[in-house]
């Protein structure tokens, strides 16, 4: 008896680019199941008596990455409660790090069907993001100073997983710049 490995997209964009957005259009027309590894974290850390909720928190505000086994493991529990067997993940793997981890804790008990990448320009994103915080997004990193940071985290070391699925030719460029439905139309076409 064969188990079907669940299918995996990984989902990358600069903070604010729209992956969340996209994702749960993606959810209600293609029934993915969306782990967000910011939410699971920010969960983890919200979570009484979490043994990493400090942590978490800690690398949050800096803009910086959580260790890889810390997420692979929220993101390893999420899956397997689920009854789906496709997932979009939403922000990882943001590092080499958070490459070689997944692929060592999960690389043959899934199966990468692509990366969804939206690209989007650090202004915008930033305009976007402090829109969010100032409307109440509730999140602790929705300001200019961890902003920053956190598009410094990005290009350093996001890019290069980017570029390294795109040598195995599994990226799909998304224009974010555009409105939610027209990025939504080429989300679309990345799932012929």
């Amino acid at each position: 008896m064969s188990v079907e490995l669940p299918n995996v997209i990984f989902v990358l964009g600069g903070p604010g680019a729209g992956k969340g957005t996209q994702c749960a259009k993606i959810v209600e027309k293609f029934q993915y199941v969306h782990l967000s590894a910011g939410d699971l974290l920010r969960e983890e850390r919200n979570t009484p008596g979490s043994a990493y909720g400090e942590l978490i928190e800690n690398h949050i505000r800096n803009g910086s990455i959580v260790p890889v086994e810390i997420t692979c493991s929220l993101l390893a529990n999420a899956m397997e409660k689920s009854d789906q067997n496709k997932f979009l993940i939403d922000g990882f793997p943001r590092n080499k790090d958070n490459l070689d981890g997944w692929q060592k804790e999960m690389g043959d008990k899934t199966n990468v069907q692509f990366v969804l990448f939206f690209n989007c320009s650090q202004e915008t994103c930033m305009d976007r993001c402090l829109q969010r915080g100032a409307a109440g997004s509730g999140r602790s990193d929705d300001n200019e100073e961890s902003l920053k940071k956190r598009f410094q985290t990005y290009v350093k070391d996001t890019m290069a997983i980017i570029e390294y699925y795109e040598a195995l030719g599994l990226v799909r460029k998304i224009d974010a710049s555009q409105s939610p439905d027209q990025v939504f139309e080429d989300v679309k076409k990345a799932f012929e």
